[in-house]
């Protein structure tokens, strides 16, 4: 990447589940504690795994049609209904399912994480662009300590990731062509998708997303404007 392809660039935007936080881990730990003040016995591995698995499928519900425009929380609160009947779950109040489905406001970023994005917000426009409903985006940036400058995302769009209208309504809301905008994601796909749109593209590889036994290709798409194993690297090339 030519650093003068990148002078025109005013804002980034992040994908946040396993981009900036650490969801399966941040799951798995909420799991057991949960479980141990409950008395329950659960492979919150597993548990933490299929509550992530049942998000695609029910983003699909909406876009399909089967569903009407529903935030991601209600989603999440879809699938751990079905889970709790999975895995024989049957104590719960509503207020302990109704915690709990709020362990994705609770999530741990990398390590990485706050540092980079402190340096990036010194130079440019910082905001999520997730699937995640605000209130959730909210509640997470307090929690970890995220220093976004505005919160964007799926829910201003009524469209959840890839769809184009997400990357779209980034420019628009913050009134800069998408070439102003870089996107940045763990996830090959999304990057691919904003790219469509025309937004500048920023792969920066999690590794441990999905547990350390996990073997995901990590092979950049070679059209990615920059590759950066973390986001203090990604602060670099960006000169902040």
């Amino acid at each position: 990447m030519a650093q003068q392809d990148m002078t025109q660039v005013k804002a980034l935007t992040f994908d946040v589940f396993g981009t900036v936080v650490d969801w399966r881990g941040s799951l798995i730990r909420e799991g057991q504690a949960f479980g141990t003040a409950r008395g329950l016995t659960v492979d919150w591995a597993s548990f933490a795994d299929e509550w992530r698995g049942g998000y695609g499928p029910s983003m699909n519900r909406v876009r399909l049609g089967e569903l009407s425009w529903t935030n991601i929380d209600t989603l999440h609160r879809l699938v751990l209904d079905e889970l709790l009947v999975k895995y024989g779950i049957t104590s719960l109040s509503e207020a302990d399912k109704d915690r709990f489905n709020r362990a994705w406001h609770r999530l741990r970023p990398w390590p990485d994480s706050v540092r980079g994005l402190t340096r990036l917000k010194t130079r440019y426009i910082i905001a999520p662009l997730s699937n995640g409903n605000v209130s959730l985006m909210t509640d997470l940036a307090k929690f970890a300590g995220l220093p976004w400058d505005c919160i964007l995302g799926a829910e201003l769009a009524k469209h959840y990731k890839p769809d184009r209208e997400v990357y779209q309504s980034a420019a628009d809301f913050l009134d800069l062509a998408p070439n102003e905008i870089v996107m940045v994601a763990a996830h090959q796909g999304d990057l691919r998708a904003a790219r469509s749109v025309g937004l500048k593209t920023a792969f920066v590889p999690r590794p441990l997303e999905y547990g350390p036994a996990a073997k995901p290709d990590l092979t950049p798409d070679p059209s990615f404007d920059i590759v950066a194993p973390d986001f203090n690297d990604l602060a670099t090339q960006l000169g902040t």
